[in-house]
């Protein structure tokens, strides 16, 4: 490890430490890096925002790229206090950052209440067997929006 990478890192735990003091939500923080200097950061916000999404990571991805311009990081590093959840791995994916650090391990996570292993396992599970009623409906009618993506000349790729 970096001396670097581990002051990014403590500076993602101040922030998850900061956010549980304000009791904003869970005790996690991230950071998003680049060129040696932070760019955005974030704290899980859940509670206090009433938004199930504003987890560490995707403020601090929603922030990189509003001060950057961009809906990608390709040149960024992320650091997080604890292994992304489900939903954060997602907007990572998407962010497209070169790397990603983590202090705190799923497990960890589990062990202080925040286990999301029933996410993982219901991604396994079929549509119809998933704990949450999932239906298609007038799918022929929702089709004709990806034709017109498809067809159209000034769409941005991503």
């Amino acid at each position: 490890m970096k001396e670097a990478d581990g002051n990014f890192m403590r500076a993602a735990i101040r922030l998850a430490e900061k956010g549980m003091q304000m009791n904003a939500g869970g005790p996690f923080g991230a950071v998003v890096v680049k060129d040696g200097e932070i760019i955005a950061e974030g704290f899980n916000r859940v509670t206090s925002d009433n938004d199930p999404t504003a987890h560490a990571e995707v403020i601090a991805i929603r922030e990189a790229c509003k001060k950057l311009g961009t809906f990608q990081l390709d040149d960024c590093v992320i650091y997080t206090s604890c292994e992304p959840c489900p939903m954060c791995l997602g907007a990572i994916y998407w962010a497209r950052p070169k790397k990603v650090f983590y202090a705190c391990t799923r497990e960890d996570a589990a062990l202080a209440a925040f286990d999301d292993q029933f996410i993982y396992d219901e991604l396994k599970v079929n549509i119809q067997e998933r704990k949450v009623d999932f239906e298609n409906i007038i799918r022929d009618e929702g089709l004709h929006l990806f034709s017109q993506w498809k067809a159209k000349s000034d769409k941005m790729e991503y």
